[in-house]
């Protein structure tokens, strides 16, 4: 497939080579090669024809762009194409011309071109997510005990472990790698039915022949032709959308958390990276706007290939070809995404001094759940919230932190003043420690993080 500069700006050059044109038409002429191979050691076709078919087998010797043209006439890729190969075959061996595409039809073709390409891209896309899981993991490691906003509603809420925060990025992460596997395993088959997805041709030998196909691609075996039954291979494709929005939601917190206002991420600088054509101070986080580019992009695809669902009888009319268009689109968005965040956390900054300037800054009205909870022991639930939420009020209002206020407050409600003692109030006081308030998220990270690293490893070895 041709890539437009715009795609081209949000992707690799890794993915656009795999679905490039000559590797797709690369792809067909594969499945040619290998289904004449097949059915000459089954005895179907001479083992001269399948020799000479090999022999032209290559898309280098083929006008691409005069295939595709003709495709549009033609309403489907592998006609022109069969034609082209036939034609070639006959200048070496007229005799052997006769078994070319002998028995197949173009979805078979087709269909196993794009498997063969998807299982690259899938490949691309799995090293990627190996990388970028096991950076997340040293980071989430290097910052298990670095307190950091919590925010909800895109507002401060609570203080959290910024290693507790990266690990809840990296988590759907090795969900998506373990997913994708399985979902590879399922719709990573060869596409051979012939006409109407019996191998009515094939006879008896038909069997034998996907099985010496199948092996020869690298390929499962299809329990059926799958030519309008396209579920396992629909899953595929959505499976890989949901990674999408899983970066898209790592580069929307990034992209956050760099802002200039906020300041504790930013992405690599220099060698022109992040500039602005107009302003000389900026430093764009550029790797969070292509991951979230791709995120913003991937659903229309998804719901594009559910909406190709509903194919007719045994050969779909427009929804197949709709959904050869929208397939390549997934792939492209979402490595583009993985490696633009691979390039952002491979030198992150991370600034862990405004990190706590920025809970300093918000006066100790983050800890105000915590000093309600506390103060309940004392004077009961409602009474403790309608005290904080007062004290809360007071030190917005005269620009004081929470806790200075809090001892002259303690003294002036008279069952406080009476329960709360020097050791109790001192217990308040330190509820204001961001590192102590972090202490449910470290606990939590220090947990689950031994738990993702074996995730990790276990997927290393397995793969």
């Amino acid at each position: 497939m041709s890539v437009s500069i715009f795609d081209s700006f949000l992707t690799t050059t890794d993915m656009i080579a795999v679905f490039d044109d000559a590797a797709i038409v690369q792809g067909m002429f594969r499945f040619e090669q290998a289904l004449a191979a097949a059915q000459a050691g089954e005895g179907l076709i001479p083992a001269a024809a399948a020799r000479a078919i090999a022999g032209v087998c290559n898309a280098q010797l083929y006008d691409i762009p005069a295939l595709i043209a003709a495709s549009r006439r033609a309403g489907s890729l592998a006609i022109p194409l069969v034609k082209e190969l036939t034609r070639t075959v006959a200048l070496y061996d007229k005799d052997s011309a006769a078994f070319v595409h002998w028995g197949s039809t173009s979805q078979d073709v087709v269909d196993t071109a794009l498997v063969l390409a998807t299982r690259e891209a899938l490949q691309l896309i799995d090293s990627g997510l190996a990388q970028l899981a096991q950076t997340l993991l040293a980071l989430a490691e290097a910052h298990i005990d670095t307190p950091v906003l919590a925010r909800t509603l895109m507002q401060p809420a609570q203080v959290t472990s910024f290693g507790w925060k990266v690990l809840g990025w990296t988590a759907p992460l090795l969900r998506a790698r373990e997913r994708l596997r399985e979902a590879a395993g399922r719709a990573l088959q060869l596409q051979l039915g012939g006409a109407v997805g019996t191998l009515a041709v094939m006879g008896d030998d038909a069997d034998a022949v996907a099985q010496r196909l199948a092996d020869d691609l690298g390929l499962k075996v299809a329990d059926a032709p799958w030519h309008t039954q396209r579920d396992e291979w629909v899953r595929l494709g959505l499976e890989v959308a949901v990674l999408a929005g899983s970066l898209g939601k790592i580069a929307t917190d990034l992209s956050l958390m760099a802002q200039g206002e906020i300041g504790e991420l930013a992405e690599p600088s220099g060698n022109g990276r992040g500039g602005s054509s107009a302003m000389p101070h900026k430093r764009n986080p550029v790797s969070a706007m292509i991951a979230l580019a791709a995120a913003a992009r991937t659903p229309q695809h998804a719901a594009s290939l559910l909406n190709t669902m509903g194919q007719q009888h045994e050969r779909g009319l427009g929804n197949w070809q709709a959904e050869l268009a929208e397939w390549p689109q997934l792939f492209i968005s979402a490595h583009g995404a993985l490696q633009a965040l691979n390039d952002a956390f491979g030198a992150l900054a991370v600034d862990t001094g405004r990190m706590g300037r920025n809970i300093d800054a918000l006066q100790g009205l983050i800890f105000a759940e915590a000093l309600s909870i506390r103060l309940a022991e004392f004077i009961g639930r409602p009474a403790a919230h309608e005290f904080v939420e007062g004290l809360t009020r007071r030190a917005v209002a005269e620009g004081r932190h929470l806790a200075d206020l809090l001892p002259e407050a303690v003294q002036s409600h008279d069952t406080l003043r009476e329960r709360c003692d020097a050791a109790a109030l001192s217990g308040l006081q330190a509820l204001f420690d961001p590192v102590a308030a972090a202490g449910a998220a470290r606990r939590l990270a220090a947990r689950r993080l031994p738990q993702l690293r074996e995730q990790a490893a276990s997927l290393t070895k397995d793969h």
